[in-house]
């Protein structure tokens, strides 16, 4: 059993010395930054351009879904959301720290990615995971 958790998908990087952060790979032709590992830009098709980039913590809602059946053993309701970061890559996951209220969650509201144990699983070794998560930015 390790001390240090494993990341719950590949993009999630946690270096021995440092924060966590989410990995992307940025065109060196076009600009363009996307989330997930990849060889050929999707934006201008341009070969063997793509380089690793650090992923900004802050951007906006974009648009959500309040999940109120899952499979068993998660906790509902919760927030499923898609947040356009900062630097352009949109990205998929929870929202906490928010009331699972239409009322109390905006679209477009500024949130922050942050880290934490990813909701308790493990896996057959007894490691835990860490995961990302958003939250409404104060």
């Amino acid at each position: 059993m390790s001390d240090k958790p494993l990341p719950v998908v590949e993009y999630l990087k946690i270096p021995d010395a440092g924060d966590p952060y989410l990995e992307g790979y940025k065109c060196g032709n076009c600009g363009a930054t996307f989330l997930g590992e990849r060889h050929v830009c999707s934006k201008c098709g341009a070969r063997d351009q793509m380089s690793t980039v650090k992923l900004s913590n802050s951007g906006k809602l974009y648009s959500y879904s309040i999940v109120h059946r899952s499979f068993p053993g998660i906790e509902v309701p919760y927030v499923s959301a898609v947040v356009d970061l900062d630097d352009g890559v949109a990205i998929k996951g929870n929202l906490i720290n928010v009331e699972p209220d239409p009322e109390k969650i905006e679209f477009d509201m500024p949130v922050e990615v942050v880290f934490k144990d990813a909701l308790g699983r493990k896996d057959k070794d007894g490691n835990s995971y860490l995961s990302f998560f958003f939250q409404p930015k104060s």
